[in-house]
């Protein structure tokens, strides 16, 4: 494909110096439409070495609010970045409502010869990350954010002219590295690698923009085109949809389906005698400290989700797990209502953020799970919102597994009338009393609903990369030995790969 681009258009200096203010104001004005209209914005610059990305960035962000944008060089990979899962550093880069990001290079650049080396990734791995980039940019586009992607094309004779003149200036030389030469030398190979990049990420809610770049002044005017075409189109569609009125409901008859119970089958009678307890617990908390330093020296991570009823134990059963662990191995993260600055973002960028980095475990009490159960019930997100959630959480998953890392999800589970007796007690205990909330009891009212909701989950989320483990929690001390058997040996089993 690109070796059918015509990279001999040019433009005149008189042509571009007319052409470019015109632009640069529709631009400034653009940019402050989609701040009022809260649209979140994200530019991708890939392309050769010495294609001129730097050159182009700089002279779009001359026509930008510098208030309301943010960017990224993202050449050269960090010891933070190589320590979590390759997308980590690209999803917490997202922007916010109504801000605009850019990015000089990106998570595609994984699957070139150099990402390979960096990452470590093979050829057959290269071949599911294209998944999880097609994946991560399709649940951007869904959440709302407009993904613009350019590619900066240039011939081998003009990349060898720019690198060479790179090279003589001693202000810039240090651009020039021997990967760049290297590129160059294996021009064609680079060129099949490019096309392959461009056409396995080509989709529709985010389509490559060629841009040819032999002549800067050309490349120039076509970035900023491309941008205010795509900025006008998107803002007439949030105009339209804000202005259309609702479509009137339909109604059909449906029978209703016979919806697959999990929680039904659950035998809550489980139990465990108090000796019993003490000796087990003690020895898998010995062996969970053993585990960690293990962990850490291997670099392996593990995640580990908390989910429940309100009142099952959740909170007691992180504490045994956590007693004889290192803090600094560690970190307990509780979930509550999400910030201003969250609900901003793409509802798992609160969650990135969080993730342990290689040798690290952390435990979310309450996850992105919160999407399809409390935000579902609750009405805090609309039905495809959360009907779309259970791919996307799929393949967040399947992400970090693909970066080793282990996850275990646990229901922590009671019955009713449990829950309406450990309710009752926290009232009547003093030092009790604040875990109990008017929240908590309006959410027993819905109990019916959010079984129903937690069903679902389940079927639809367990995967054997992240699978769910529903803990009968009618006994705590039952509940807390179940959990520590199964993280040890489960862990035992990903550290021994």
């Amino acid at each position: 494909m690109l070796d059918k681009i015509d990279l001999t258009k040019t433009i005149s200096k008189s042509e571009y110096k007319k052409e470019i203010k015109v632009l640069e104001a529709k631009l400034s004005e653009l940019q402050q439409t989609i701040n009022q209209l809260r649209i979140p914005v994200a530019l991708v610059f890939e392309g050769w070495s010495a294609s001129g990305k730097g050159t182009l960035i700089g002279r779009l962000l001359y026509s930008l609010d510098p208030r309301q944008f943010n960017v990224y060089t993202m050449n050269r990979v960090t010891e933070e970045s190589l320590m979590r899962p390759i997308l980590w550093s690209y999803f917490t880069k997202m922007p916010s409502k109504g801000r605009i990001v850019l990015l000089d290079k990106s998570y595609h650049r994984v699957t070139l010869p150099e990402g390979h080396d960096t990452w470590k990734i093979t050829e057959k791995e290269k071949e599911g990350f294209y998944y999880d980039i097609n994946a991560f940019e399709q649940q951007l586009a869904d959440d709302g954010t407009l993904l613009i992607k350019y590619f900066i094309h240039v011939s081998r004779d003009m990349q060898k002219k720019r690198i060479e003149q790179l090279q003589k200036n001693p202000d810039t030389k240090w651009r020039v590295d021997d990967e760049d030469v290297k590129q160059n030398k294996s021009y064609n190979k680079y060129l099949k690698l490019f096309d392959t990049m461009i056409f396995e990420t080509n989709n529709e809610s985010s389509l490559w923009n060629i841009i040819e770049g032999d002549d800067s002044k050309y490349a120039t005017l076509k970035v900023f085109r491309v941008l205010i075409h795509q900025l006008e189109t998107e803002i007439e569609k949030r105009t339209n949809q804000d202005q259309m009125a609702p479509l009137p409901k339909i109604h059909t008859e449906v029978k209703e389906v016979a919806p697959i119970s999990i929680l039904n089958h659950v035998d809550l009678s489980m139990k465990i005698d108090d000796n019993e307890y003490k000796e087990r617990l003690k020895f898998y908390q010995k062996k969970m400290q053993e585990l960690e330093y293990k962990m850490y020296s291997k670099r392996k991570s593990v995640v580990l989700v908390y989910e429940g009823w309100d009142a099952a134990g959740k909170g007691g059963n992180i504490k045994r797990l956590t007693q004889e662990l290192d803090p600094r191995g560690y970190g307990v993260i509780p979930i509550a209502a999400p910030s201003k600055e969250e609900l901003d973002h793409h509802y798992l960028w609160r969650f990135w953020n969080k993730m342990p980095k290689d040798g690290h475990l952390a435990i979310f009490d309450r996850s992105w799970y919160g999407r399809v159960l409390v935000e579902r019930i609750e009405g805090f997100c609309t039905e495809t919102e959360w009907k779309r959630a259970y791919k996307e959480i799929n393949d967040m998953e399947l992400h970090m597994a693909n970066n080793d890392t282990l996850i275990l999800k646990f229901w922590v589970h009671i019955d009713k009338e449990e829950q309406l007796k450990r309710f009752n007690s926290r009232q009547d205990d003093p030092l009790k009393q604040y875990k109990i909330t008017q929240e908590d009891w309006r959410n027993r009212e819905k109990w019916d609903d959010y079984e129903k909701a937690v069903d679902e989950m389940l079927l639809r989320t367990d995967t054997e990369y992240a699978p769910w483990v529903v803990v009968e929690s009618n006994c705590k001390k039952y509940a807390r030995i179940k959990v520590l058997e199964l993280v040890t040996r489960k862990l035992e089993e990903h550290l021994g790969k």
